[in-house]
């Protein structure tokens, strides 16, 4: 209710949300001018907006789920989705009891785990960085600079070189799509 009468530009992932959003009249969903060269029509807004922050890199978004997608050239090239790391937590404990962890975020993976705990976290964080490492950045020959966002983004940055992490990144890719219509 703060920002009721503020103008205000917004896109949101959560369709439950939009008569709210639509019954606020300074407030305007621009969901229809960030376009995404080459994406496809069940991405969700947010990773295109995410997308259109810089015109070439990896960008990575750690929250719920992880996304990662490719940009060339402001020209989307693909990308794929991983189990965010709560929800990795989740499937160990869903297994038995006794793998019901939190993430040690001390984790070093230089170093082969001792201790259930450093091992459910170690195989998180090694699989989720292998997989982004080795089938995308050497698969595709790839040395493009990896931006990532979202609530676990800062500590999924650590783990790699290259890696800039801005919890604003959506917010930059919606001011370059309004840019664009502008021009």
């Amino acid at each position: 209710a703060e920002y009721a009468d503020k103008k205000l530009h917004y896109i949101t992932v959560k369709h439950q949300l939009k008569s709210r959003l639509l019954s606020l009249k300074n407030w305007t969903d621009i969901s229809e001018q960030i376009y995404l060269n080459g994406a496809y029509s069940t991405m969700g807004i947010d990773r295109r907006a995410l997308c259109l922050s810089y015109k070439d890199g990896v960008f990575i978004s750690a929250g719920s789920a992880i996304t990662v997608d490719v940009v060339e050239n402001g020209n989307y090239k693909g990308g794929f989705l991983l189990l965010g790391i709560r929800a990795y937590l989740n499937a160990y404990a869903s297994i038995s009891p006794a793998l019901k962890s939190e993430l040690n975020i001390d984790i070093k993976l230089s170093t082969l785990p001792q201790t259930t705990k450093d091992g459910i976290s170690y195989g998180i964080i090694a699989s989720i960085k292998s997989v982004i490492k080795n089938m995308l950045i050497e698969q595709h020959q790839s040395d493009k600079k990896i931006y990532i966002s979202g609530g676990d983004g800062e500590f999924l940055s650590s783990f790699f070189e290259n890696a800039h992490f801005d919890e604003t990144l959506i917010f930059r890719g919606m001011r370059n799509a309004l840019k664009e219509q502008t021009c």
